[in-house]
């Protein structure tokens, strides 16, 4: 009787203990409930029109008609519209220097555009970019989709030995039916030695940093913030064409959180 007493007392130190770890603790978040300019002390923006090295079509903007915050919703809006010489715009919001994090959990609620020529993604890059340019830095791809490939989403990871140039970057893919007309989360799970990939709370991509890796096959030890975009056309987005009647097209996200 003793001794069912005794673990009893023990149980009841330990499991609140346990209880308390195994929940995550939200410690950045958007969730969008404003109208108007995406909250600037979260967010920056990528401006420019230069290919972005994917001899994409679109140049990035901060204006109203391509970014936007409505009905609770962040709204990425590419569209057909010839600007400073590209016959598209759209936009790339970053969280650079107001959102970095190392390790944890980050969600996008996210729904996506559809039609050839459309490639949103989802993707977090080094902040300081300690071992070099790209890929030397990394490259973490939460959620990327072409439009001629519907539902198909990629998670992938690229680093100096392992990327698309060299085609042996690090990749899962799941395909989401809906991913075009209804939301879903798409997020990763990144802890120090290991890279999850969800869709839903469905793991289908993992990644184990290899005991023989240095940097340059693993430099995610590092902060790295969050980019969300919409390209149009490019290596890989317009590899079979961008359809010219589709747009405009939008990225429509519920909310951004990230856990520790």
């Amino acid at each position: 009787m003793k001794n069912i007493l005794f673990i009893g007392v023990i149980l009841l130190l330990i499991l609140p203990g346990c209880m308390h770890k195994s929940a995550p603790r939200l410690i950045w978040s958007d969730e969008f409930n404003y109208t108007g300019t995406p909250d600037t002390t979260k967010w920056n923006y990528d401006l420019g029109g230069h290919g972005w090295g994917n001899n994409e079509l679109q140049y990035y903007t901060k204006d109203s008609q391509n970014v936007r915050v409505e009905n609770g919703s962040l709204v990425i809006e590419a569209r057909k519209d010839s600007f400073e010489n590209k016959a598209y715009t759209s936009s790339r919001i970053i969280s650079k220097h107001k959102g970095d994090w190392l390790y944890g959990r980050i969600e996008v609620r996210a729904k996506l555009p559809k039609g050839k020529g459309t490639w949103p993604a989802i993707w977090m890059l080094s902040t300081d970019w300690k071992y070099g340019d790209w890929p030397a830095s990394g490259e973490i791809d939460i959620m990327e989709h072409v439009g001629y490939d519907p539902g198909v989403i990629h998670g992938t990871i690229h680093t100096e030995a392992y990327n698309h140039v060299k085609q042996t970057q690090k990749e899962g893919k799941i395909t989401v039916a809906g991913a075009q007309d209804d939301f879903h989360i798409y997020a990763i799970e990144w802890r120090k030695d290991k890279m999850d990939f969800f869709v839903d709370d469905k793991l289908y991509h993992s990644v184990d940093r290899d005991p023989k890796d240095d940097y340059k096959g693993w430099p995610f030890d590092q902060k790295f913030h969050l980019l969300m975009n919409i390209a149009v056309g490019g290596n890989w987005g317009g590899k079979e064409g961008v359809d010219e009647s589709i747009w405009p097209q939008q990225m429509i996200v519920d909310y951004v959180r990230v856990y520790e």
